[in-house]
């Protein structure tokens, strides 16, 4: 389970990262852009996704082994 944490929490860090890079240079990449209820809401999808990758690990390594 910690190491499932932490892989998601790694996948929304990098998201969170594309989506406020894409927003502020010419790449497309990250799926914050790709999706299409979020238009004009992509920068606070991209730090809600940082948050929640923080979160994540935060979570993951408050868990005891086992």
């Amino acid at each position: 389970m910690k190491q499932l944490l932490k892989v998601l929490g790694f996948l929304a860090v990098v998201q969170g990262v594309a989506g406020l890079v894409t927003r502020f240079t010419d790449w497309n990449w990250g799926l914050v852009q790709r999706i299409g209820f979020l238009d004009g809401y992509e920068i606070y999808a991209s730090i809600a996704l940082l948050v929640l990758g923080g979160a994540l690990f935060a979570t993951a390594e408050s868990r005891k082994p086992g």
